[in-house]
């Protein structure tokens, strides 16, 4: 009896004094990881502020296959969030969101050592070559997970750098992928109406294709804006001459119009007029860097279909929507129209010499 209770005494000893050894120690923790992402920032904050958006990106499915996610009504914004079930139970609520700014969030992460709770920060801010976006995660370790960590040699501070990292390639992965899905349509032969339109005409390399298309559109919008004429509908482009082997072409940057505008002389600003013209529609919902591939569909269309092209009227190209009010590149519409004769049996010469 004597052993026991000397087994008991220093069993208690010994409890009591790894309790006020772990107990004394610093359990607390606030850790950053950041990345910058080559996205406008409001793709990226909302990645994060809808909170559906995490099963997309975050690392946590990998390491526990069998988790299961539970939403509420709201999931985005001040009072959204969700739970999980899996190796260990836990729920995430926003307490604040600042629209393209900062989201402060609790994470409850309960455990076979008990409940654990985080404060998380997401900070982003917009930078020449994207978004920076930082995680920040913080708290204090309970006296059990102090005790856990040590037995089993457990570095916290480097797991949750790794879950950082991982989460933040997550959401840049994800972010880019959403910017990269197009569809293209070719929707058949379409009437379009033409009308009047103010213009810009130069010479281009495609190479230049992108800023010569800003300076025309510009010289025109500053001209609109001071004549106070208004636009009535999308821009457009037109080509006139393409070079495939050189890559020049000559082109004209319009936007249309309601009436004949009598042009002040000496603007490089002109006003003409277009013919309503039967075309191949093809439609592009994505970058303008599908352009390429838009207009190889629109030509097997053409090929597949026997039409032929009318060599009186020039290719264009309608923007139906403004990327400004359109921050992921895979919302923009591109509307494609290359002119063909939609009665074969026309006068034309071109549709003579085929017969």
């Amino acid at each position: 009896m004597k052993i026991i209770k000397y087994l008991f005494f220093i069993l208690l000893i010994v409890t009591i004094g790894g309790a006020l050894y772990f107990g004394t120690q610093d359990g607390t923790y606030d850790l950053t990881e950041s990345k910058t992402i080559n996205a406008p920032t409001s793709l990226v904050f909302e990645k994060v502020n809808e909170l559906r958006n995490w099963k997309q990106w975050g690392p946590w499915k990998e390491q526990d296959p069998n988790m299961i996610f539970t939403y509420p009504e709201n999931t985005a914004g001040a009072g959204g969030s969700y739970s999980w079930e899996g190796n260990t139970i836990g729920t995430v609520r926003t307490i604040s969101s600042s629209p393209n700014s900062e989201i402060i969030q609790e994470f409850s992460i309960e455990t076979s050592r008990g409940i654990r709770n985080m404060n998380v920060k997401w900070n982003f801010v917009e930078t020449h070559n994207g978004t920076q976006v930082s995680w920040q995660m913080g708290g204090e370790h309970t006296l059990l997970d102090k005790v856990y960590f040590w037995m089993n040699s457990t570095d916290f501070n480097n797991n949750i750098k790794q879950m950082q990292l991982a989460g933040l390639d997550g959401i840049s992965n994800t972010v880019i992928d959403d910017m990269a899905s197009y569809n293209i349509e070719v929707t058949g032969i379409s009437e379009h109406g033409g009308g009047y339109y103010l213009y810009v005409t130069t010479a281009s390399q495609a190479s230049q294709l992108t800023q010569k298309m800003a300076e025309m559109f510009g010289q025109i919008t500053h001209y609109m804006g001071q004549h106070n004429i208004r636009p009535s509908g999308m821009p457009f482009t037109i080509y006139h001459q393409t070079d495939a082997v050189t890559g020049s072409m000559v082109l004209s940057a319009g936007m249309p119009v309601n009436e004949l505008i009598d042009v002040v002389e000496g603007s490089n600003v002109a006003c003409g007029f277009m013919e309503r013209t039967s075309a191949v529609k093809t439609i592009l919902k994505g970058n303008y860097q599908n352009l390429p591939e838009a207009y190889e569909k629109a030509e097997a269309y053409i090929t597949r279909n026997h039409l032929i092209k009318n060599p009186d009227r020039q290719i264009f190209e309608i923007y139906a929507n403004d990327p400004g009010e359109y921050p992921n590149p895979a919302d923009w519409l591109t509307e494609i129209y290359i002119p063909v004769f939609n009665d074969l049996r026309s006068n034309h010469p071109i549709i003579t010499e085929s017969k």
